[in-house]
């Protein structure tokens, strides 16, 4: 039997549940298991007793007792089914492949973990990114449900260690492409406004609040404009929380496009021709490879909604400057 195991929850996984990040790294584990581990106080959160709901925070310390890491893999049978569609949708995806990770370009409008009233999702569908491997790849950080782009996943748990690792320490460069309502007063700047989660199930919503908030930073960059209407903005969190580009552009004066939750009738007013979707895209993620070796370096294509915007608003793709 292994010994006892201290794990750090990573900046990726604020707010996350404790349930559900045992489903993320201990996939074996049982719910029912998992229970009678937290009610005998074999599992702690920063050496407290702890419950299944508790919501985490980047930093906090997980005692994993013995009997989690010799929990056996769930059998075959139980897999849930991925349809052969969305299989196909799935491999069609996939922007790198190689022992260690998987790169996905995650559609817009798919969940990647499930919650209230949220029955289909990424996290539900990892067998059809299996290939070769001797189990499913997992999760190491996530995009909002409307968000596209780069979503890394680990072919293994130590692949899967590693690249949360990476997120944790703020080796990985992200860069996101928004397109928002309205252009930006500085061409170039940085936000640095705290943020707090509010809002019940389904209706989760971030808001700034300087006392008792956790402070959120983004750099951001528009790359182009139509007059006073709209603004492609490159955008580069540093710290990784709830909706925090959303919050982010919004307290800017210039919500993403299609972003009612934080934006409004503005989000909507560039012009009655647009999709009205959320238009934020995870352009691209840089980091250490897992191996040890070199860097993993991932680019993503605009989705359909978001190039349609693009050729409407004359703004082009190969204009991105990016950041220094």
């Amino acid at each position: 039997m292994s010994a006892v195991q201290t794990l750090s929850v990573a900046e990726d996984e604020a707010d996350l549940r404790l349930d559900r990040w045992f489903r993320r790294h201990f996939p074996g584990l049982a719910h029912g298991r998992l229970e009678k581990l937290l009610r005998t106080g074999q599992i702690r959160v920063d050496g407290r007793r702890a419950k299944a709901g508790l919501r985490l925070a980047p930093g906090q310390a997980i005692r994993i007792p013995p009997a989690v890491e010799a929990a056996p893999e769930p059998p075959a049978a139980s897999t849930p089914r991925v349809s052969r569609q969305d299989r196909a949708a799935l491999e069609a995806a996939v922007l790198y492949r190689d022992d260690w990770v998987i790169a996905l370009d995650k559609p817009p409008g798919l969940a990647v973990q499930g919650g209230t009233g949220q029955s289909r999702h990424l996290d539900a569908m990892l067998e059809a990114l299996r290939f070769d491997a001797a189990e499913p790849p997992r999760l190491v950080h996530r995009l909002d449900k409307d968000t596209s782009g780069v979503l890394l996943l680990g072919r293994s748990r130590e692949a899967a260690k590693r690249l949360a690792e990476a997120f944790r320490s703020r080796s990985a460069r992200k860069v996101y492409w928004a397109a928002v309502a309205g252009v930006p007063e500085r061409p170039e700047g940085r936000i640095d406004l705290a943020l707090a989660k509010g809002g019940g199930a389904g209706r989760e919503k971030v808001r700034e609040d300087p006392a008792a908030g956790r402070r959120a930073v983004t750099r951001y960059k528009v790359v182009d404009s139509l007059g006073k209407t709209a603004a492609w903005l490159v955008l580069m969190p540093l710290t990784g929380r709830t909706h925090q580009i959303r919050a982010h552009c919004a307290a800017l004066g210039t919500p993403i496009l299609g972003d009612g939750k934080y934006g409004g009738r503005k989000a909507f007013a560039a012009g009655g021709g647009l999709p009205k979707r959320l238009h934020l895209h995870a352009r691209a993620i840089s980091l250490p490879h897992p191996s040890g070796e070199g860097l993993l370096e991932v680019t993503a294509p605009l989705p359909p909604h978001m190039a349609e915007t693009w050729a409407f608003l004359d703004f082009d793709e190969a204009a991105d400057e990016g950041f220094e």
